[in-house]
């Protein structure tokens, strides 16, 4: 067991001096949750309770395996902590810095998926693939990125530093750095020139997930200010008056009862 315990440690630490040793990375995986999650309030309480930080203690075991070829023996450890914490991190993936899952539950990470430090993945995250090839077949995420619940990031693509991916979101396609995607499949919003602050990692995270623009609803929009032009503009070609709307119809259009509420008369 010692003998083990010392690969371990070397393996994860030792061999890579652009990283710290396996313990003092799960050192600040603790430390990490206490400024990402208002619930913790002890370190006992972490250590002990939260299934996310026992899947990462497990990974960073496992991945020093694996950089030591014993290839065994990291898949049954990787099995083990999904069966104890419902999370399945492949043992070959690539983990930074104080990464934190949080609520722990349902979240798949594959064998080529290489996460920065700072990042958290909340719950039902799934980084995947789109390919049975060998090779480079998962997503990279930059620094300091937060994956909304649900989301699913698929395929050999990149996620920029400190960028956000909204909730239940499907992204296909590489994210900039700084910029917000939401939606099936991902869609950019927000500003385009993300600003300078939003691309430090250790920036205040914004959790205003209520307040994200939905391009969909913004183009439906769009759509009907479009269609209503077009109507008054036909309506004065063929010399028409303007509809006189009656009590309880819609202003814009014949939507009947799927009319929203605001476009009605009272």
């Amino acid at each position: 067991m010692a003998e083990a315990a010392a690969l371990v440690a070397h393996s994860a630490g030792a061999s890579d001096t652009s990283q710290p040793g396996i313990f003092a990375m799960v050192r600040e995986d603790m430390r990490c949750i206490f400024r990402r999650d208002p619930a913790a309030r002890s370190l006992w309480e972490v250590l002990t309770t939260y299934p996310g930080l026992h899947a990462v203690m497990l990974h960073r075991c496992a991945h020093a395996l694996w950089r030591a070829e014993w290839r065994y023996p990291a898949r049954l450890l990787a099995y083990v902590a999904r069966a104890l914490t419902n999370v399945d991190i492949h043992p070959g993936a690539r983990i930074g810095r104080r990464f934190f899952i949080d609520h722990g539950a349902g979240v798949v990470i594959g064998e080529t998926a290489e996460i920065g430090d700072d990042c958290t993945l909340y719950h039902g995250v799934t980084l995947g693939g789109t390919t049975w090839n060998r090779g480079k077949r998962h997503p990279t995420l930059g620094d300091g990125v937060v994956v909304g619940a649900g989301a699913k990031i698929l395929g050999a693509i990149t996620v920029g530093t400190a960028a956000r991916v909204g909730a239940n979101s499907v992204v296909v396609k590489d994210v900039p750095s700084g910029r917000t995607v939401v939606g099936i499949p991902g869609r950019l919003v927000g500003e385009r020139a993300a600003p300078a602050r939003t691309l430090d990692p250790l920036a205040e995270l914004d959790l205003d997930h209520h307040l994200i623009p939905d391009p969909v609803g913004k183009a439906i929009g769009c759509l009907l200010d479009r269609i209503e032009a077009l109507e008054a503009d036909l309506r004065k070609l063929r010399g028409e008056p303007p509809p006189a709307a009656a009590a309880g119809q819609c202003n814009t259009c014949a939507a009947g009862d799927l009319c929203c509420e605001e476009h009605r008369h009272d």
